[in-house]
This record gives C-alpha cells, structure tokens and sequence, in this order.
C-alpha cells in the first residue's frame, strides 16, 4: 500500500464573515492511499488560526504519515493526537479504502434510499442588508432552522434583525441559532444573552472566547438562553480532560466539528461523556470541501440525530468537487449522480 498527499486551495464564491475575521480561502489536504486497483482518499481540513494542529510542521505530520501508514490505525491514531484533522483524514482514507465504493464510507438509507438529514441554513455577518439578503434565500430554500454569525457588527443591528425575523416567524415556524464565535466579553456577554433571549432563540455558540472555563461556567448556570460550547472543545485531548470540562462548565450543548476534534473517534468520546451529563450535541462541518462534507454527513446520519445538523457548506465554493450531496428544503441528501466519482478518483489519485 502506498500513501501520498496533496494540498488545496478552496475559494469563496463570496467572502465570508465571522467575527474572527473574513475568509476568501480555505486551505485543505487530501490523504490518498493506494492498494492495486483500488483507492482510499481522506480529507484533512484544517482551519488556519483555529485549529489545534495550525503549526509550522503540518505538512512534516502529513509526510511521517505517509511513510509510516503501515502501522496499525490505533498506533497511528495514538500518534497523531495533537493533529485532530490528520486523525479525520487517516480516518477516512481507511474506510474509503475498505469499501466497495471508496466515497459511501457508511452505507445506510442516507446513501441508499435518499433519506435526509434536517440542516440548518448559515448565515454569514456582513451589513445589514447582506444578512438580510442570505435570510430572504434560506427562507426561499425552505430551511426551517436559521444560523446567524453575530458579534463582528453593531449589535443593535443585529438584534433589529433577530426581531425582524420574530416578527413574520414564530419559533415554531422558524428556528433560530446564533454564533458569536467567541466576541462578547465575559464582563457584557450575560446582558447580552438577556436582550437575545426575547427572541425566543435556540442556542447561541461559544458567546465568550474559550480558555475561560470558570467564567463560562458561571454564564452557563445564569444564562436565559442555551449556550453551546464549540471552540472551548478544540484542543482537549484526553478523555479526563473532556470529562472535566463538561463538568465544570456545565454547557446545554456542545457541537462536534470532526476536523477539529480528531474526527469519528473523538466526536464519539465526547458524546458519550456528553450523554452521561445529559447534555445536548449536533454535529457540524468545518468548511471542508464537498469529500470531508460527504464523509461527515454519512456518519452523521447514522447517529439518528433528529436536531438539526450544521452541514449545509457544501456551496461555499467556486472549486469544489463534484458530490451527490444535494440541499433542498433545509435537508441534506445523497442523490445517485454519475459519473463523479470516477472523475474524483482521476482528478485526485491518478
């Protein structure tokens, strides 16, 4: 069996705002195994700034990877701990290997019969008249879950907003999520979350920068809306550790982005320590591009999660790859297109 990498660029149909800052580019890398006829490919999606593996020597994991693929998954999961995203792609490249079709990694009535998966429709911060824009075609598109980015703009504009979407939509009509990726400080975030919550929302994402566990804490027990936690999981390793942060936090939720928290295996841990804490979960993509997307959606059906999932970023891009996934009415499904994969494979492994 040999094993190689390549490295790409995504580009951004339109900028893309969060309050950590825009993005027009998106930097992936494709493990590729090969075995005969028969090939494996794996998505390794880091996200610069924000991953737990963003450093110098990236690309030196990704090389020892190669030449030591013949170990055991476990030896190789085990060394790669501090590269969650690397975790994901050998991950993914094994199962694609292993299986009849080298881009159905699980099959289930997602890949077989069509069956969807409920997602959210994401919207990015800009001016008010952008946002309200990207509002006015998720609705059209029939999404019945709204995820808005806050915190980069005037939060009066924002909140008008949030009201003129309560005001034609009911939560029973329309769910909505918020993400402020960290921008509020912990001394004005629980007056925040005050003014958020008469709009009846269902959670809002990591609301304070992560790292501040006691403050975190202390907002979660007071809040008047759900928090989830999102960033405060990347870069928590050990399962005591994990452990020890849902119990001293105590969030309402958390989301689970494989990329950035060592892919199947480490989504897996969490949940179960989750659970054990009855706290909630969905699962999110991390800006993959549409083989990441693809591999994330089929393992995140099977989980029988009826909430819906942040998967809808398959669009994002001017270059993405051909892909069976298709969302209409706020579903992601997995539609029996031709001729894809087989230009995927030459494209990426020939």
């Amino acid at each position: 069996m040999k094993a190689t990498y390549k490295k790409y660029i995504l580009d951004f149909k339109i900028p893309s705002g969060t309050s950590r800052g825009v993005l027009t580019r998106k930097e992936t890398w494709f493990l590729i195994l090969t075995d005969g006829n028969r090939h494996g490919i794996g998505e390794c999606g880091i996200l610069r700034s924000l991953s737990a593996d963003d450093v110098p020597h990236y690309e030196e994991k990704l090389k020892w990877v190669c030449e030591n693929i013949h170990l055991e998954q476990k030896s190789l999961r085990n060394a790669l701990m501090e590269f969650p995203s690397i975790q994901f792609g050998v991950e993914q490249a094994f199962l694609s290997l292993n299986s009849k079709n080298p881009f159905e990694l699980f099959p289930s009535d997602f890949t077989q019969k069509e069956a969807p998966i409920p997602i959210n429709g994401l919207i990015w911060m800009g001016d008010e008249a952008f946002m309200l824009s990207q509002l006015e075609h998720k609705l059209k598109e029939g999404f019945k879950c709204i995820k808005m980015k806050i915190g980069a703009i005037d939060f009066e504009t924002e909140l008008s907003i949030l009201k003129a979407i309560r005001t034609n939509f009911t939560p029973n009509e329309i769910e909505l999520r918020v993400d402020a990726n960290g921008a509020f400080s912990s001394s004005d975030a629980l007056k925040k979350l005050e003014q958020l919550s008469t709009f009846e929302l269902h959670s809002i994402e990591q609301p304070i920068k992560s790292k501040q566990w006691d403050a975190m804490a202390e907002l979660c027990q007071n809040t008047p809306l759900p928090i989830a936690l999102d960033e405060e999981l990347i870069g928590i390793f050990s399962v005591t550790e994990k452990e020890r942060l849902l119990q001293t936090i105590k969030p309402q939720y958390i989301i689970l982005k494989p990329s950035l928290v060592g892919g199947y295996g480490g989504c897996e841990e969490w949940i179960q320590i989750a659970e054990k804490y009855n706290i909630g979960w969905w699962i999110t993509s991390a800006l993959e591009s549409n083989i990441g997307l693809n591999a994330i959606a089929q393992w995140t059906y099977t989980l029988n999660s009826t909430m819906p999932q942040g998967l809808g970023t398959g669009s994002l891009y001017t270059n993405n790859f051909d892909s069976p996934l298709d969302v209409s009415n706020g579903e992601l499904r997995y539609l029996k297109a031709q001729n894809w994969q087989e230009n995927l494979i030459e494209e990426l492994c020939i």
